[in-house]
C-alpha cells in the first residue's frame, strides 16, 4: 500500500514538471518592440563568398548578437499584415443565428474604418451554414448572416455600394464532420476583398 502511494505522489510531480514552464513570464508574451535580438551564426560565410562581413561594416564573430530596430513594423497594405485584425476575415455564428457576436466587434470596426478609409475597395460577403436544416433555408440563413455583416459595417462607416452579399448555405463546408466542432466552423461568413 505505501508503495503504491509512493508511486501515485512520484508520478504525480514528475506530470506536474512536465506541466511548468521555463524562463520568462507571460505578461509580456503579447506585447512587441520596436527592436528585436537576432543571433548571426556566420558559419557558411566562404561558401556564401562573404568573409565575416555584413553589410553594415561591422566584423560578426563566430556568434554574435544584433539589433534590428523595427523589424516587427509591417511595411505592406494593411490587409496583408498578420497582427491586424483585417488578417481576420472569417466571423462566426452560433447555431441558427445571424445576430453578430460581440467578440467580432473589433474585427467588424477595422475592416469597417479599412473600407471607409478606401471607398473604391470592394468585399464580398459570402455567408455559410452547417449541414443541419433544409437547403433553402441553409441559403436564406447564410444570406441573412451576410446580411448582417454588411449592416454593421456599413452602420459603422462602410459604404452600400461597396458590397456583394451571396449565400452558400450548406454547400461549401470548411470542415467536413457531424459533431458540433465541424458545425460551429462552417457556421461562418467570409469577407473577401474583390481585387485583393
Amino acid at each position: 500500500m505505501k508503495l503504491f502511494k509512493l508511486s501515485a505522489v512520484l508520478l504525480t510531480l514528475m506530470w506536474l514538471s512536465g506541466c511548468s514552464t521555463f524562463g520568462g513570464d507571460k505578461e509580456g508574451a503579447g506585447v512587441t518592440d520596436e527592436s528585436s535580438e537576432v543571433t548571426v551564426e556566420d558559419r557558411n560565410a566562404e561558401s556564401s563568398g562573404i568573409e565575416g562581413d555584413n553589410p553594415s561594416g561591422t566584423d560578426l564573430n563566430d556568434t554574435e548578437t544584433m539589433v534590428i530596430v523595427g523589424e516587427d513594423q509591417y511595411q505592406g497594405d494593411e490587409l496583408d499584415d498578420p497582427a491586424s485584425p483585417l488578417s481576420n476575415r472569417v466571423i462566426y455564428f452560433e447555431y441558427d443565428s445571424s445576430s453578430v457576436r460581440e467578440e467580432d466587434l473589433v474585427v467588424l470596426e477595422a475592416h469597417a474604418a479599412y473600407l471607409g478609409d478606401n471607398p473604391n475597395v470592394t468585399i464580398r460577403l459570402e455567408g455559410h451554414t452547417d449541414e443541419r436544416g433544409a437547403r433553402e433555408y441553409n441559403l436564406a440563413l447564410g444570406e441573412r448572416r451576410a446580411l448582417s455583416i454588411r449592416q454593421t459595417l456599413m452602420l459603422q462607416g462602410a459604404g452600400i455600394n461597396q458590397f456583394e452579399v451571396t449565400s452558400f448555405g450548406e454547400e461549401r463546408p470548411v470542415v467536413e464532420g457531424f459533431e458540433e466542432n465541424s458545425w460551429q466552423q462552417n457556421r461562418r461568413v467570409e469577407l473577401i476583398y474583390i481585387g485583393h
